[in-house]
């Protein structure tokens, strides 16, 4: 009963959608009204500035993060604990009650979750992030290829199959959420990323 409830909990902070209410608390908009429309870091970044992005960011991380260190101080010989809590939280993010079943792309939180499970792998994925994003202007090819490459260190690093299984699955899912932009970056329609705004929503 105490799983199932941790369960249901991760679900429920991880749908919390953060980049709606950091836009309605600082700036008085929804974000899913400019630029890509997503929720996430990106567009909140992109539209907003660096500090609401930043925020919105760290605070998807966190609801990755959370679940999976109360799942492993829970359940600390229990692999599959934490990667549910985690897939939980992630789930949420991107099929959120609150927003009609909607949601972000779950990359920010598939973070965290990464974190909490595998730091040092974590942490190279998200460095491959910044090299990618820094080299391709592309948030979405970056995004892709980080998710894709937790699964591999995972195997390669020994890592439980549990966690192998989670790697799959986020980069599976990842990339999933991302099929537009494929579409996009096929077509050579896909933007990088510069920092815009639609209506000024950053003034006032």
């Amino acid at each position: 009963m105490l799983y199932t409830i941790l369960l249901i909990l991760s679900y429920f902070l991880g749908s919390i959608p953060f980049g709606v209410i950091v836009g309605k608390v600082v700036r008085g908009v929804d974000i899913r009204e400019f630029g890509s429309g997503n929720i996430g870091a990106t567009n909140v970044y992109r539209t907003l500035g660096p500090g609401p992005g930043i925020t919105v960011f760290a605070a998807d991380v966190l609801k990755g993060l959370i679940p999976v260190l109360v799942a492993r101080h829970l359940a600390p010989e229990t692999a599959w604990l934490a990667v549910a809590a985690g897939v939980a939280a992630i789930v949420g993010h991107t099929l959120s009650p609150f927003l009609k079943f909607k949601g972000g792309k779950g990359v920010a939180t598939s973070l965290g979750v990464g974190i909490g499970l595998a730091p040092v792998l974590a942490a190279a994925a998200f460095g491959i992030w910044v090299v990618l994003f820094a080299v391709t202007r592309y948030v979405s090819v970056a995004s892709m290829i980080g998710c894709a490459s937790m699964p591999v260190m995972m195997w390669i690093a020994g890592n439980p199959m549990e966690y192998r299984l989670f790697g799959i699955f986020v980069a599976a899912y990842v990339i999933i959420k991302h099929r537009s932009n494929i579409a996009r970056l096929m077509q050579g329609k896909e933007h990088r990323f510069v920092r815009k705004t639609d209506r000024n929503p950053t003034e006032g």
